[in-house]
């Protein structure tokens, strides 16, 4: 029989993945896998170690959990493919709270639904960021509401769901700052006072659909890059959330950039989030994408983007 390790957050949106193990462990056995289960631990760097560690002896390793699971996943993924010399085939089991990435590759968020989709599927390549040693498989984003989905109480997320954020956006209104950076972007440079700054790879991001997902492949070895500029009065700051609202980017309150690579330079540490967990805080900083470098199983191939 094939190996397939599964790698499960029991604790990840509201513990659906417990009532439905058994039938997920059947799918896999009756797809001809022998399966090993490992939980995850409270502090990530555990579970990325262990799949770094481990996932060579297997055929194919499955994930479950939210978006911060599959970060872990990714990222222990990336340290031992570019030992191996070889790719780590991967499934997606979504149940977080979220979901974006998930969401956005139209995996089925019926756990059930989803093993049979990675049993049945094919193998597709999608693009992953890296941002200084660390990895990301959809987002990576600083200032104004950036830190919400990593302060938010688990237990909030779970009970509330999206309503959760929301929560806890209104309580950040209050602490919006500014940065002064100076970004270039594939030998472009662009200097100014930005309230937020995101690169992703994704149709979906915070619960909610991105406002650059129109321009978006998963696979084209680009990243799309918006920061917004610093308001200076209401007016502005309605007219920034009308052109996001209707993906106008072309307004000089905007930037918005493809690009393969990006460097920033700014006066203080500025903390970012990858994939929707606090990744770091950094003064200067580079953001890489990496073509095609992560193989998934996903149930019709027409579903990517290419």
């Amino acid at each position: 029989m094939k190996k397939l390790l599964f790698v499960v957050n029991p604790k990840a949106g509201k513990s659906v993945i417990k009532a439905d193990l058994i039938n997920i462990l059947e799918v896999f056995q009756n797809g001809g896998y022998e399966v090993t289960v490992y939980l995850t631990k409270e502090k990530k760097e555990e579970n990325a170690d262990f799949i770094y560690e481990n996932a060579a002896d297997y055929d194919l390793l499955v994930c479950a959990g939210g978006d911060g699971t599959l970060d872990n996943t990714v990222n222990g993924i990336m340290r031992l493919e570019r030992e191996l010399k070889r790719r780590i085939h991967m499934g997606y089991i979504p149940c977080g709270s979220t979901n974006d990435y998930a969401r956005s590759l139209k995996i089925s968020l019926n756990p059930v639904e989803a093993a049979e989709n990675i049993v049945n599927g094919t193998i597709c390549h999608v693009d992953v960021g890296r941002l200084e040693k660390e990895f990301f498989i959809y987002v990576a984003a600083f200032g104004a509401f950036t830190d919400v989905t990593y302060t938010t109480p688990q237990n909030l997320k779970n009970t509330l769901g999206h309503a959760a954020y929301i929560i806890e956006c209104l309580g950040a209104l209050a602490k919006l700052r500014p940065y002064h950076m100076k970004a270039w972007f594939d030998g472009e440079i662009v200097e100014g006072d930005f309230i937020y700054g995101q690169i992703t790879n994704s149709l979906s991001v915070g619960g909610f659909k991105n406002f650059v997902s129109r321009h978006m492949k998963f696979s084209d070895g680009l990243f799309e890059t918006v920061l917004i500029r610093t308001p200076q009065n209401p007016l502005q700051l309605q007219r920034i959330v009308n052109c996001l609202l209707t993906e106008k980017l072309d307004d000089e309150l905007i930037v918005f950039r493809k690009t393969s690579k990006v460097a920033i330079k700014c006066r203080e540490e500025v903390p970012w989030t990858l994939d929707g967990e606090y990744g770091g805080s950094y003064k200067n900083t580079r953001v890489y994408n990496i073509r095609k470098a992560i193989s998934i199983m996903l149930k019709d191939k027409k579903d990517l983007k290419n």
